[in-house]
């Protein structure tokens, strides 16, 4: 079955990605809101499934970036109309916070690939009890969600407990990480974040993030594994 994802954007760097070029490879459609950019979002009926990207603003900053407002009252009509949601990082502490969560500070900065591990209820979880116990993952983030009243926590790493979640029956999931990342968005986001980039445990030299490329095809599998059942869903 084809279907209609609508990516949206909160900054010009932060894309899609490999969900562009999951959703072509497998016959679905590919629009996108350019938040940053002032345009609008779209009609309920013009889409099956939203994707919510990251960005460097926080959830709470209605009062600088004032279409914030708007799109948490756009997520949460979503979440009810019974449409896919998947939200990467920024994405994820938004929907976090339209289902009743909170979003705050993390103890560390996390920057780069570091381990994460599915939790127990990942093998209750539609989405996630098909992926490792154990994996890598790119992260760029320094705030972090809680897990929303009844929606399941799927995966934790050492420096942020919470990585994702999954609610409404796998049909809405967040995703602390990057698993969309390519070369070419790990590339856009170390250059236009550099000044975040301080190295400490949980921090990573840019040279470090860029070393073995091949981490980017287990990453690939590791989305596409997420993406097709979330696809699957009745």
């Amino acid at each position: 079955m084809s279907l209609r994802l609508h990516g949206i954007r909160h900054e010009s760097f932060e894309k899609e990605g490999e969900i562009a070029v999951w959703a072509a490879q497998r016959g679905h459609a590919l629009t996108h809101t350019d938040l940053w950019n002032g345009e609008a979002l779209p009609a309920l009926d013009a889409f099956d499934w939203l994707i919510v990207m990251g960005g460097p603003m926080g959830v709470y900053d209605d009062d600088t970036y004032p279409w914030l407002a708007g799109e948490k009252r756009f997520l949460r009509t979503a979440v009810d109309a019974g449409k896919r949601v998947l939200g990467v990082c920024l994405g994820a502490q938004l929907l976090s916070v339209v289902l009743g969560g909170q979003v705050t500070k993390n103890a560390h900065r996390e920057i780069g690939w570091f381990p994460v591990t599915a939790t127990p209820q990942a093998a209750q979880s539609r989405v996630f009890r098909s992926l490792p116990r154990a994996y890598e993952a790119f992260h760029w983030h320094g705030d972090t969600f809680s897990i929303p009243e009844g929606a399941l926590w799927t995966a934790a790493s050492e420096a942020c407990a919470h990585q994702a979640f999954e609610a409404c029956e796998g049909r809405v999931v967040g995703l602390q990480f990057h698993l969309e990342t390519n070369a070419a968005s790990m590339a856009e986001l170390a250059a236009n974040c550099a000044d975040e980039i301080i190295v400490d445990s949980y921090v990573q030299p840019v040279g470090v993030m860029l070393e073995r490329p091949e981490r980017l095809v287990a990453l690939r599998g590791l989305l596409d594994g997420i993406l097709d059942n979330m696809a699957a869903l009745g």
